[in-house]
């Protein structure tokens, strides 16, 4: 058995407390805690303005080993060795962590004040929540604001050196769910972040782990390659913390070449140079405003399918009814009417995050629902740009927006219109141009309008997905693709050939196995969830 003889040169680490007496000796750290925005910030140690600092964004599935690799990365920075018979845990046991899986709090660890005792730079460390939890296709939304959050906050974190995928060794294959993390995980970043994403593989038996490294290949992520074009990788086991009571000396073999492996991650990220984050930032915004826009979108086309059947029904009960307007003012069409009325938002399980919806009054529609979690106010809201709306039919200033417990929707009533009724409506907007024209032609000049704003429309969310395509290492992810087939459909209605050939070109080079695999499964979870 090992001893605890060393465990009295951790003394100045005064921010610790023993919870566990034995071989090794375990300490919970007790960062500083702190809020950023939503967020979570843990810091031990002071910051040394003059020391160089490195960040690691880690992101995987639940129960994949993230808070032990964390744990296992603080030990390294402090300098713990197998002789010091001591472990120092940041984050507290894994089990305890997955039965509180469903959170969505991105949490950055601080490591400061312990730079050359292994490692020339103090560490950043973000972790998220588990992706594919059983928080479903919602929770992976909110992580993914909270990350954008993050990146564009004041005080937040604006590059990073490492984004380190992790996965378990025993994951031998790609399976739908797998592949839905990976992809929606690649396809939050920049192009810039290719060269920054590695492969982090977890409870590795020491041998290269060839089934883990086939699944990330089948999965067809972009990332950093090594000399041999495989996924650059580091192994990790896992076992450093496990008791010392039995098989003592395999326990320190595995601890050591546990250290080794640890080395190699860390010589790669001294030498990794860090990447800003603004093009990162700008993904995830646009994917934010194309996924707003679309909805909005949506809305829109059925409210003009609701206003063409009103055209419709009055210009066919005029034509039926033509001798009998000339001599009746009083004549009377029904139509069904369409209007705006607001619905209370319910079933979410968290009113901050879940039950609000970001609304122009003066145009009437719905700018940011679903999917408006972190903004406090309409201000906030990721769809405003430059103090204006990049949604609504009008791009209205934001003070013309509310952020309540409703949201629009289109419904309507049965009216009788007089003649009179028709003409006064239809004559009170005429241009100087059209002043000439009949009721019937009126009628007709108002469809052809509402097809007009339609294209327009189509053509401001097929420019988000082009803005994608040159800023985004994945521009199409399993939850755009939706979008994406939603537009080719409707830019088939309006027979536009080039930009239908651009977006099915779009679409088709996604559609590797990965993808697919990915695809599949979030179609599952959404239909899971209905």
């Amino acid at each position: 058995m090992a001893t605890n003889n060393n465990t009295s040169k951790y003394d100045y680490i005064t921010d610790k407390e023993l919870i566990h007496e034995g071989s090794p000796n375990v300490y919970q750290l007790r960062p500083k805690e702190e809020k950023i925005g939503s967020l979570k910030r843990m810091t031990l140690g002071e910051k040394n303005p003059n020391k160089k600092n490195k960040t690691i964004l880690l992101v995987g599935e639940t129960g994949a080993g993230k808070s032990t690799l964390i744990n296992a990365l603080v030990n390294f920075t402090i300098g713990v060795e197998w002789e010091d018979d001591v472990w120092f845990q940041i984050i507290e046991d894994e089990k305890k962590e997955q039965s509180q899986s469903q959170t969505s709090d991105v949490t950055v660890y601080e490591i400061f004040g312990f730079e050359d005792k292994t490692l020339p730079y103090s560490l950043t460390i973000i972790d998220t929540p588990g992706y594919g939890d059983t928080g479903g296709i919602e929770h992976d939304v909110i992580v993914s604001q909270r990350l954008f959050d993050l990146f564009r906050s004041k005080d937040g974190v604006h590059e990073i050196d490492v984004v380190g995928l992790v996965l378990k060794a025993g994951d031998n294959r790609l399976c739908d769910r797998l592949s839905y993390i990976f992809n929606s995980v690649v396809s939050l970043f920049g192009k810039d972040l290719e060269r920054n994403i590695v492969a982090l593989i977890t409870h590795s038996p020491g041998r290269t782990t060839k089934n883990a490294l086939k699944a990330l290949e089948a999965a067809n992520i972009k990332c950093a390659r090594n000399e041999k074009n495989e996924p650059l990788h580091f192994q990790f086991n896992n076992c450093q913390n496990e008791d010392r009571t039995d098989d003592i000396e395999e326990l320190e073999h595995e601890y050591k070449k546990a250290t080794r492996a640890m080395k190699q991650f860390t010589d790669f990220l001294e030498k990794t140079a860090s990447q800003k984050l603004e093009i990162t930032v700008n993904v995830l915004n646009e994917q934010i405003r194309l996924a707003a826009c679309i909805q909005n979108l949506k809305e829109r086309i059925q409210s003009i399918e609701l206003k063409r059947n009103e055209i419709q029904q009055t210009h066919e009960g005029l034509k039926k009814h033509e001798q009998e307007m000339k001599t009746n003012e009083e004549f009377t069409v029904e139509v069904d009417e369409p209007y705006k009325d607001k619905e209370p938002i319910g079933g979410g399980r968290n009113w901050l995050f879940y039950e609000r919806a970001v609304c122009c009054k003066v145009c009437e529609e719905n700018c940011h629902y679903p999917g408006c979690t972190i903004a406090i106010n309409p201000s906030w809201c990721e769809v405003m740009k430059d103090g204006r709306c990049t949604v609504c039919t009008r791009k209205c200033p934001v003070a013309a927006h509310v952020k309540e417990s409703w949201r629009f929707v289109n419904k309507t009533r049965k009216v009788k219109k007089t003649l009179q009724d028709v003409k006064d409506k239809y004559e009170k907007n005429k241009g100087e141009n059209e002043k000439k024209m009949g009721l019937l032609e009126s009628l007709q000049k108002e469809m052809e309008d509402l097809e007009a704003n339609k294209t327009h429309w189509l053509d401001e969310a097929y420019e988000h997905v082009i803005k994608l395509e040159l800023i985004a290492l994945k521009a199409v992810s399993v939850s755009t693709y939706v979008h994406l087939d939603f537009l080719i459909e409707e830019m088939e209605k309006k027979k536009d050939a080039r930009k239908v050939q651009k977006l099915k070109k779009m679409a088709t080079s996604q559609k590797d196995k990965g993808f697919v695999e990915g695809f599949k499964y979030m179609d599952r979870a959404l239909i899971k969830r209905k």
